[in-house]
């Protein structure tokens, strides 16, 4: 299978344009600005010295010389020498907590050096989250030192005390409830049940006063609640069992990414897709915009947003013809044969199969239950008792709170964790309904269009500085504890409620009572045994059956609910609203770490913007090709009656004909600078049948006859000739246990005959295999989603530096880890126009994501290349960096196969081009760094390390217990994020160690090994389950 396919990057590398071949050609730039280097420009006027004979010249004469002078500086500090009882200096300390923002959920382990929290991975003994986090969590800890953040609170914009804002607040809150006015508390999701709790205890306490409570979501889930509710008597979201699924269908919903749990969903995914346990799952994506989930599907098929309905439709009607259903009236559907494929699988797979639905429209989730009630799912993959407590917002209630704020009759608004004015619809119009409140008090750590149309703005606690417990599923407890002390003179919403209640407690000790009246134990050693343990461990699970839902759930009128449905709207254009993987709703806009991160489909950064079907797009006459190529077309669009102009227009291989897509959680400040990044398309959005709607067919478009720059990295560190780059089969050729189908052995041509390039050595081999650690690596191209978690995770813990977007442009980003995404096309079907009923490749590609780091070659083409042996290859197989050596001649970087070496530039830790966006360029940023990696100077070069400061550690711990280093022991930053287990860290000489039988397996390949660099990174063939059978 793997022969005929053709892999490609982007639109211009499948065409083969022009500007692209002079591109791929020339990997570094031609002439060097010298002058920054040597310092005198007047010598440099004119010059036309090249790369090539200057480092030509400079790298072997003075060699000896320039290691001297190009040593890192040295900064002395003063030791902390009197060392508190807790802290050890030098050794880190870990503790379990949980993030929770409305939008994502995870059980999470802190490492703190010195009392700073540095890093977030995975809580491994959680239930819920699985162990794993995503892109968003494990860069949360960079908010923690944002130097803008709110740092005392504000009345009418002026800082005040705590003790004169409590007053103010307090004097015209009393009022209020004495009066029996009305008080709204306006939050996101709150999982936790002592905080709701507090609030019921508020409502409690002045009973003769108005007291509501309001859950509001940006990423909104109220169809999908209000469908549930209908049909189960509980407004709760179910739970899902994807490693028990054989068939998976879904129509617009990215549960990879945007669902609830989507942690915990993806590895389930994954562990479903591992075709060595003899059965695989089959998916089907039916979307708009190529999502992250759809990007692994088997079987994808681009459509309409208006669309969906009809294709959900025509599903339940195949569905009911087995199952003795009634049908509904559906529309003929272009994509018929294909909804009829997906039918027969889910029908084949009845109990062991999923439907998701990503529509906000209730009636569209209501089908959705009924083709899985249909199926038999609930019970077995759907746990409809087993509800998750993390999304409850209520569109309706939100749209309510707003009129009775025009109303003028609202005394109190508390608003805590969510920027409805900048997320709300426009036709709202919050921030203009605020302000007519007697009194608004905001909850934030940021300014934002909320907290500016606020009367009172509470500076709030990170969540790293606060207490409190979540209960993110039935039976599933978590504790949140602080990891460091509040920065700044802030206060959590719940501290602030208790005491204007007249509390004399804080909520921690509140947290602790409610704890005890729910638990059944009494205060005393047995509760507080229990209480640390859970605190120890982050989580707890009760051995309680679910709350009783509806025992017999309500029967659905598919035909009324098909009736209700309807036509959907359709016009020239159709834009659907996404979330990306790293900015998500927005909450963390401001998060260079995120910003940086490249999209897993189009590969860009910095930016959203308007996508758009590459054939649609030539068609209006606009590029196909970015980056330092060319620059993006403008458009002016209308969506819903609000224009946005100048925006940047991108072709999107995979994005369906006449639709285009964009990202929510954009158009926020950053940086010191306040610089505006993208365009928000929240006001844009709006309300149909109750819910807040996403997608809409209220568009237009045209030309705005401008360009943009865009910095995408889809083409940068291109490995030219990548037949051996990736490979992937079909199931069933996998099944045939043919090794030479689906991953044949690479062999060269030598004076002995054909023989395996693995046993060719170029010379000695280093002294690895029979004792001590051989460290290596296996990635499973099956498990790897795509979705990023590893390359911000390596980015906290190496201290990889933020270059910005226009640096990027200039192929210039620093992370050492990087997820190549590959298109693919079968050149057969293309020319026998059958693939997949589309005409071009570009309309509907299958896509492989595949992360891409140092390799460790145990045959290291850079390591023979370096004038002063900055780079050299331990006894323990890494290939390694000597920072002090390096000139910066970056001859390792021209002679790697695999392009992962990152050149230094500039001096990103202080020099002011970078200081509003670099964490390291403050003092309050600087605590973000892990000490135990050094920060490279300008002109060196630098790559993964492996982690070698968590292999150190792991051995001097298990030199320190008396034992040797086990599997499991350490772990990488890549490893230890990665919600999917794509990723496996370990010791080759370990003989039981799950690196070494992966590497063993029939799927482990090397990426090139004919060039015989033998790395010690093996990756697994990718398997997908495209036959056209039921089973």
């Amino acid at each position: 299978m793997s022969n005929n396919i053709k892999y490609w990057k982007g639109v211009e590398e499948l065409n083969q344009t022009p500007d692209f071949k002079a591109a791929e050609k020339k990997e570094f730039a031609e002439y060097l600005p010298v002058e920054d280097f040597v310092g005198d420009k007047s010598l440099m006027e004119g010059s036309k010295t090249s790369r090539r004979d200057f480092l030509k010249y400079l790298g072997f004469g003075v060699t000896a010389a320039s290691l001297a002078a190009c040593e890192t500086p040295v900064q002395r500090v003063i030791p902390h020498v009197v060392k508190t009882d807790k802290t050890n200096p030098g050794v880190a300390n870990y503790y379990a907590t949980a993030y929770n923002d409305g939008n994502d959920y995870a059980d999470i382990v802190v490492k703190t050096r010195e009392g700073r929290p540095i890093k977030i991975e995975g809580n491994k003994l959680s239930a819920f989250s699985g162990g794993g986090v995503n892109a968003r969590i494990n860069s949360s800890v960079l908010s923690l030192y944002d130097g803008q953040r709110l740092k005392a609170p504000r009345i009418a914009g002026n800082e005040v005390s705590w003790s004169a804002f409590d007053k103010d607040v307090e004097g015209k809150l009393q009022a209020a409830l004495n009066g029996g006015g009305k008080v709204r508390i306006l939050t996101n999701s709150i999982s936790s049940p002592s905080t709701l709790k507090l609030i019921a205890n508020f409502q409690e306490k002045y009973p003769d006063a108005d007291i509501q409570h309001i859950n509001y979501d940006a990423a909104s889930f109220s169809g999908a609640l209000s469908a549930n509710e209908e049909a189960f008597g509980k407004r709760a979201l179910p739970s899902y069992h994807l490693n028990k699924a054989k068939s998976i269908v879904s129509i617009g919903g990215d549960f990879l990414n945007t669902f609830p749990n989507s942690v915990m969903l993806a590895k389930q995914y994954a562990q479903g897709r591992n075709p060595e346990k003899g059965w695989m799952s089959k998916h089907f994506q039916f979307e708009s915009s190529m999502s992250l989930t759809g990007s692994n599907a088997d079987v994808r098929v681009p459509i309409r947003p208006s669309e969906h309905a009809a294709v959900l439709l025509a599903l339940y009607n195949h569905v009911a013809e087995v199952t003795g259903g009634s049908k509904v009236s559906s529309s003929s559907s272009a994509y018929e044969e294909k909804v009829k494929q997906a039918a027969q699988h889910l029908i084949a797979n009845k109990g062991k199969s999923i439907l998701f639905v990503g529509s906000n429209d209730r009636n569209m989730q209501l089908m959705a239950i009924a083709i899985n009630q249909a199926l038999g799912n609930y019970g077995k993959t759907i746990d409809k008792d087993l509800t998750i407590n993390l999304k409850k917002g209520d569109d309706n209630k939100v749209k309510a709170l707003v009129s009775e704020l025009n109303s003028g009759t609202v005394d109190a608004l508390i608003v805590d964790g969510v920027n409805p004015a900048y997320s709300l619809p426009s036709q709202l119009k919050f921030a203009e309904a605020m302000g007519k409140a007697k009194m608004s008090v905001v909850f934030a750590n940021r300014a934002n269009e909320t907290t500016a149309a606020a009367s009172h703005l509470a500076a709030s606690n990170h969540y790293l500085e606060s207490w409190n417990d979540d209960n993110p599923q039935v039976g599933t407890y978590s504790l949140t504890q602080p990891t460091i002390t509040p920065l700044f003179d802030t206060r959590q919403m719940q501290d602030c409620l208790l005491k204007w209640m007249g509390e004399d407690k804080t909520y921690y000790d509140f947290i602790r009572e409610n704890w005890i009246a729910t638990s059944g134990m009494a205060a005393g050693p047995a509760f507080d045994e229990f209480w640390n343990t859970t605190l120890q461990n982050g989580t707890y699970k009760t051995d309680a059956a679910a709350a009783a839902v509806e025992s017999e759930p309500k029967a659905i009128d598919a035909v009324s609910v098909a009736r209700s449905i309807g036509k959907q709207a359709t016009g020239e254009w159709e834009i659907e609203f996404y979330q990306k993987t790293g900015i998500g709703d927005g909450n963390q806009a401001h998060n260079p770490w995120l910003q940086e991160l490249p999209d897993p489909i189009s590969k860009i950064t910095w930016d959203n913007y308007i996508a758009m079907n590459p054939t649609d797009a030539r068609e209006m006459g606009f590029a196909t090709e970015y980056g330092e190529q060319k620059d993006a077309n403008t458009v002016n669009i209308t969506i819903n009656g609000q224009t946005f102009e100048n925006v940047p227009v991108i072709a999107q291989p995979g994005q369906a004909r006449k639709s285009l897509s964009v990202a929510v959680g954009y158009g926020q400040t950053i940086g010191k600078e306040n610089e505006v990044i993208g365009f928000n398309v929240f006001p844009a959005m709006n309300y149909k049948g109750g819910e807040v709607a996403n997608y809409t067919a209220e568009v237009k478009l045209e030309d705005a006859d401008g360009k943009y720059q865009i910095a995408t990295t889809q083409t940068h560190q291109t490995i030219m000739g990548r037949d051996s780059v990736v490979r992937e089969t079909s199931f069933s050729t996998y099944q045939s246990g043919d090794k030479e189908k689906f991953n044949p052995e690479h062999t060269i041509a030598t004076h002995k005959g054909e023989m395996s390039v693995n046993k060719v050595d170029l010379w000695a081999s280093h002294p690895v295999a029979a004792a001590g650690h051989h460290w290596g690596m296996t990635i499973d191209l099956n498990s790897c989603i795509g979705c990023g978690s590893c390359v911000t995770s390596c980015t906290s813990e190496n201290n990889v530096p933020v270059v910005g977007k226009d640096e990027v442009r200039r192929s210039r980003e620093m992370h050492w880890i990087r997820i190549d995404r590959y298109f693919s096309s079968n050149p057969e079907d293309v020319e026998n126009r059958n693939y997949t009923e589309m005409e071009t490749p570009e309309d509907n590609p299958q896509v492989v994501h595949q992360p891409m780091m140092c390799q460790h070659c145990n045959h290291a083409p850079c390591e023979t290349v370096c004038p002063v042996a900055a780079t050299t290859h331990s006894n323990e197989g890494i290939n390694q960096m000597t920072y002090n050596r390096c000139i910066g001649t970056r001859y390792c970087a021209n002679n790697c196969p695999y392009k992962v070496r990152r050149f230094n530039w500039f001096s990103y830790q202080n020099l002011d081009k970078f200081a509003a966006l670099n964490p390291s360029q403050d003092d309050l940023g600087r605590m973000v760094l892990n000490p135990d990696v050094t920060v490279r100077a300008r002109g060196v070069m630098e790559k993964c390390s492996l982690c070698m400061q968590r292999i150190q550690d792991g051995k001097l711990t298990a030199k320190k217990e008396g034992r040797p280093v086990v599997d499991g022991d350490i772990e990488t930053a890549c490893s230890s994020a990665c919600p999917t287990n794509a990723i496996t860290f370990g010791d080759y000489n370990n003989k039981a160690s799950k690196v070494l039988e992966r590497s063993k397996s029939d799927r482990a390949f090397r990426v090139i090994e004919e060039v015989g660099t033998q790395s010690n990174v093996y990756y697994q063939v990718k398997v997908r389950n495209t036959e056209t059978t039921s089973a």
